[in-house]
């Protein structure tokens, strides 16, 4: 009697939690919680992911936001930095994981989070590509961006007296990362703004059809993209192996920050497929 007791009134415990919860709750418990790892791109840093990275803990899943070298508060020599130091950040914060992540790369991560698959394959589940570059083996970031012909960030480009930095003026920066943004995020992005490393926009990465090849690939295209143009994204992807689904935001190159709730979703709905 005593033991049928308690199993009537864990019932209606656990009855009670699933629908008492109103749709204004902050946090959703998901069955199985993934692990995100995300990493930004040039001329941002861990400050672009704040508000999917909110979102994504509300709904109950683990982030990992990276800082890559000479980026944030991170105090590296640009002479210092190229695409492998970038790849070794991540990899040293996705090691101590338990389980497999998924694994997250904007524009110039793009190139970042491919290596780094192609280092440690069976620690990542998904690769998701947010205007990012797709690299084939033996291609840099230049090779890929000296191909599109409407970004407006190659002339904006201004590199320093001993070519180890690359700046953009400020007037540039809304104008190529969020011409769709507020004014708070516009002044987000500026506020923020650090000289880019120059060294790994040369570097050739090496990836392969045995390691990177076999990591399940998603990218988000983003259709207003002034820094790296919607007909190259289709092109990487086109020429790529591996992509399981794409998506298509009608947003600037920087939809974390203009739409994150709609990157939330679509990162949410990868990760379950």
């Amino acid at each position: 009697m005593k033991l049928y007791l308690i199993q009537a009134v864990t019932c209606v415990l656990t009855l009670f939690l699933l629908f008492s919860c109103s749709d204004d709750d902050s946090v959703e418990i998901p069955v199985s919680p993934k692990t995100f790892v995300l990493v930004h791109g040039s001329f941002q840093g861990p400050f672009a992911w704040q508000y999917v990275k909110d979102q994504l803990i509300k709904k109950g899943q683990k982030v990992v936001v990276v800082e890559l070298p000479a980026h944030g508060e991170d105090k590296t020599a640009p002479a210092a930095v190229s695409i492998d130091v970038y790849r070794d950040k991540v990899v040293s914060a996705i090691s101590p994981l338990e389980g497999k992540v998924v694994l997250v790369g904007h524009s110039l991560a793009g190139l970042v989070i491919s290596t780094t698959a192609e280092k440690i394959p069976d620690k990542i589940e998904k690769l998701v590509y947010i205007a990012g570059f797709v690299p084939a083996n033996g291609q840099s970031l230049l090779d890929l961006s000296s191909t599109d012909s409407t970004s407006l960030l190659g002339h904006a480009l201004i590199p320093s007296d001993d070519q180890l930095t690359l700046d953009i003026a400020a007037a540039n920066v809304a104008p190529i990362f969020a011409q769709d943004g507020s004014a708070d995020i516009k002044k987000l992005l500026l506020d923020n703004k650090r000289v880019e490393p120059a060294i790994p926009f040369i570097n050739k990465v090496a990836v392969s059809a045995a390691n990177f090849g076999k990591v399940a690939k998603y990218y988000i295209h983003t259709s207003k993209d002034m820094a790296v143009g919607p007909a190259l994204q289709k092109r990487m992807v086109a020429a790529a192996t591996g992509f399981k689904k794409t998506y298509t935001l009608d947003s600037s190159h920087s939809p974390f920050l203009t739409q994150p709730e709609k990157v939330t979703d679509i990162l949410m709905e990868v990760s379950k497929l």
